[in-house]
This record gives C-alpha cells, structure tokens and sequence, in this order.
C-alpha cells in the first residue's frame, strides 16, 4: 500500500504535471534571469533533481546504516513519507513567477520521495520469503500504477474540466499538486499501522558509548557502511548486479523520462495524446509487474529480467520509426508491458541477493546506483539530439544500455550469491 500511496508523486508530481506547471505558468516560455544569463525550465528541473540525488547520495549509506543497527527502517520511512508529503501539499501556494520557492518545495518534496524508497525497499527482504519475493515485489508495483494510475487520472480531469468547476486552469493545477501529497499521506497511514519491524538486537559497541547519542549512531553509521562497501567489492555477484543494473536502468529511466518529450519535440504531438498515452502506460504496467513476477517462477527471476531487457532493445528500435500517434500509442502500450516487470524483478532479484540484517545498507547501495544511472542516458540522449539534429538518433541508442546490461547480468550467479548469504559470508 505504500506503493499506492507514494507512486501518485512518481506520476502527478515528477513525470506529469509540475513540469508542466514548472515550465508554463511558474517560469514561463522566456526562461528566468539568474546572475546576468538566463535559465529556461527544462535547465532549472534537470539541476534540482540531479541535487536531489547528489543530497541522497551523500547520507542515504550512513542512514540505511544506522537504520539496521537501530532497527528504526520504519521511523526512517515514516518521516522522510511525511515530510515528503508535506512538501507536495505546500506546492499549492507556488504561483506564476515564484521560481525559487517552487524549486526548493519540490527539492525537499523529492527528497523525501527518493529517500523513503530506500527504507521502504529495505523491509521487501523482511516481510516475505525467498519464493515470493518476485511476487510480493510485483504486487507492490502493481499497487502503485494503479494507485498513481488513479489520482492521476482525477487530476486530469480537474485540469481539463477547470471551466465547468468555474476556476483557472492554474488554480485546477495548484489543487491537482497539492491532492497527489494529501493522497499519499493519507493512503501511509495503512504502513503506519500494520508494518511492522522486529527491534534491534545489537548494543553500542563500548567504544562510542561516551559520545552522545547522535554522534554515537553516527559512528556506528559510518562504520557500518565501510564493511559493507568492502563486502560488496568483495562479492563479484553482488557487484556486477549493480553495474548491469546501473546500465539498463539508465536506459529504462531516460525512456520514462524523455518519452514525452520525444513525443512533442519529434513528433509533434498534442498534450492530451501524449497524457492519454501515460495513462495506458499506467494502467498497462499493473499487469506486466504481475505477469512477469508469474513468469519468474517458473524460469528465475535473472532469466525474466533479461527477456524484458531484449524487449526494452525492441522498444527503442520501433521508436526510432514511428510517425504517428497511433503508432506512439502501441509504444506506451509495449512500454507498460515490460516497465514494471523490469523494475519489480531487479528489486527482489537484488532483495534475495542480501542479508536481511544489513537490507536497508545494502539498499541505500542500491537506490545510488539507481539515481546515478539515471544521469547518464539523458545526458546522452540530449548531446546526441544536439549534434544529429534528431531525437531519433537519441532514443535508438539508448540499446547500448540495455545491451551492455545484459551482457554483464547473465554473468550474475543467482545460487552463488544465495549460498554466501546462506553461508553467512556477509
């Protein structure tokens, strides 16, 4: 149900409609002047949220860290859902020309997004067993898309139906924004009350019990994440996972990301195609998580991974020649097919790989891999838009991730992995 609750800013919020909103009514077309060069929407975006990671990046580690010594994964959680939460629902009162207010709400807003996932992801390990794990994974995903599905679809129709509610279409904006973070605040409080998380059974160590209690768990955060990094260097299995997954994770996220666009700036396509056709990705994807958790039963999770990276190659070939939007339409359709079988199976294929008393470590590792690989794909995608002169050129290469992902993933040792973690080798 978290995945319920949170996916409406993954879908409202960061893909949908505050860029939008952003880069029409707060920004404007002329972009904004800042030390004496101007900035258009699209910079200022792409700078916050890669600021977002960076601030993730640097304390995520120690907190997954201190998380499983503390068994506080919950709390964790909890807070950075709510603060998150909170700050979506304050991008109500950003209006036209309130550039720098908008961008630090949603910076704050997107942190909490990005770091609950780390605890959130953390407790998949805990709360089923190694033969349900794609299972559960895929249902969570599933959840979301619906979840997400839905209150995107109400914000749509609060957007497109302003007139008839007698208000601007700003203001019908303003409310769709503020909804997504009273959605997922309230739709937490089903994790609020039934999760639950074994408490610790580790002491301080002797040598910071002197220090005060923040600086004690500090330490111990610290300490904590450099075994564990020597221990993923250690384990090749552990470490090729991340790479591939670093690799076709880019590829998957600068699809999500630039599809729109690619839609717009190369097709020529109307908002309302273009939105309709997230819409179908949405509802699509409910069923591909499903189906290809199903699927991991029967011939294992790498496997089933892999056959989506073969049709994410596909995807980026026909993108290449299509010309229409009925032919955009059947992309989003093939998109959502494979999108949440990607991403649930990586995230159980990793969670099963782990020990579940370092999972919110191990996961801290695995959400940095995540938000670094999706720097370089977009990066890629806009030099090579700029140099070619055609978005096509961009999307078609966007193979060599998938590609070089899973090449390194069928070197992945599913049974090794598990019997080191079995055998206590962590």
């Amino acid at each position: 149900m978290y995945d319920w609750a949170n996916s409406t800013f993954a879908t409202t919020v960061l893909a949908a409609l505050l860029p939008a909103y952003f880069a029409g009514e707060v920004v404007g077309p002329d972009g904004v002047m800042i030390g004496g060069t101007v900035y258009s929407a699209v910079t200022l975006w792409g700078f916050v949220v890669a600021l977002a990671a960076f601030l993730i990046f640097l304390v995520a580690p120690v907190l997954g860290a201190i998380s499983d010594f503390s068994a506080t994964k919950k709390k964790f959680l909890l807070s950075f859902a709510y603060g998150g939460s909170l700050f979506t629902i304050l991008l109500f009162f950003c209006q036209s020309g309130d550039v720098f207010k908008t961008l630090l709400i949603f910076l704050f807003a997107q942190i909490g997004f990005i770091a609950g996932n780390v605890f959130y992801d953390a407790f998949l390990p805990q709360i089923t067993t190694e033969d349900k794990i794609d299972w559960v994974s895929g249902k969570g995903f599933s959840y979301g898309y619906l979840g997400g599905g839905i209150q995107f679809a109400i914000a749509l129709g609060l957007v497109a139906g302003h007139q008839q509610l007698g208000i601007s279409q700003q203001m019908a904006a303003r409310i769709a924004l503020a909804m997504a973070g009273v959605w997922w605040a309230g739709f937490t409080l089903f994790t609020l009350k039934y999760l639950r998380e074994a408490p610790s059974s580790e002491t301080m160590p002797e040598a910071y019990r002197d220090k005060p209690m923040i600086a004690a768990y500090v330490a111990v955060g610290f300490s904590r994440l450099i075994k564990t990094t020597r221990k993923v260097g250690r384990f090749r299995h552990i470490l090729l996972f991340l790479i591939a997954f670093m690799l076709y994770n880019d590829g998957i996220q600068t699809v999500i990301n630039m599809a729109t666009i690619y839609g717009k700036d190369e097709l020529g396509l109307k908002t309302t195609t273009l939105m309709l056709t997230l819409l179908v990705i949405q509802s699509i994807a409910i069923v591909g998580a499903l189906t290809f958790s199903r699927l991991a039963e029967f011939i294992g999770t790498k496997r089933a991974v892999m056959i989506t990276l073969v049709i994410w190659s596909g995807i980026v070939i026909y993108a290449y020649f299509i010309q229409s939007a009925v032919e955009y339409f059947i992309l989003g359709i093939c998109v959502g097919i494979v999108l949440g079988g990607s991403q649930a199976l990586s995230r159980s294929l990793y969670g099963s790989m782990i020990p579940e008393e370092a999972s919110a470590e191990f996961y801290a590792f695995y959400s940095i891999f995540s938000k670094f690989s999706a720097i370089w794909g977009p990066m890629a995608f806009a030099i090579i838009r700029q140099v070619a002169g055609t978005s096509r050129l961009s999307i078609v290469s966007l193979i060599v991730f998938f590609i070089a992902g899973l090449i390194l993933l069928a070197f992945v040792d599913e049974k090794k992995a598990r019997e080191a973690k079995i055998a206590g080798a962590f």
